[in-house]
């Protein structure tokens, strides 16, 4: 059986600014961004030019949908994004704004920091070792 997740749907508040966001803070592609009619799009970004998992960015658009955005994990961290060279990307996305919520560390599994998107949602950026 060949199976793998293809998307992960985060909930946003407007397509353009969490596309703007993911790409220009984060250093993620645009992989595409198609118009589905009546104010929906099927926006996907995702790290360079990878052909696995990418984010599905779904405007909310019910209540309860809205009162998730920024909390889909509950307040953990929510999003992993795995790197070959950790020092590269942190002080591109600081230099770039991303909000970062503690100082880098060291385990013993990995370099590791948490930071923060645009809504709140906690990733970790990691390499690991």
């Amino acid at each position: 059986m060949d199976q793998h997740i293809a998307n992960i749907s985060l909930l946003v508040t407007d397509y353009d600014e969490a596309i703007d966001f993911y790409t220009k803070k984060v250093g993620f592609s645009l992989i595409e961004d198609t118009d589905l009619g009546a104010g929906k799009r099927w926006v996907q970004v995702a790290p360079g030019t990878q052909q696995g998992s990418a984010l599905l960015l779904a405007k909310a658009s019910t209540p309860e949908q809205i009162a998730a955005i920024g909390q889909q994990a509950g307040g953990r961290v929510f999003l992993f994004l795995q790197t070959d060279d950790f020092w590269r990307d942190y002080h591109a996305m600081t230099l770039a704004g991303v909000t970062f919520l503690e100082q880098p560390r060291e385990e013993s599994y990995a370099t590791v920091v948490v930071f923060s998107d645009l809504y709140g949602n906690k990733w970790d950026l990691i390499e690991r070792k």
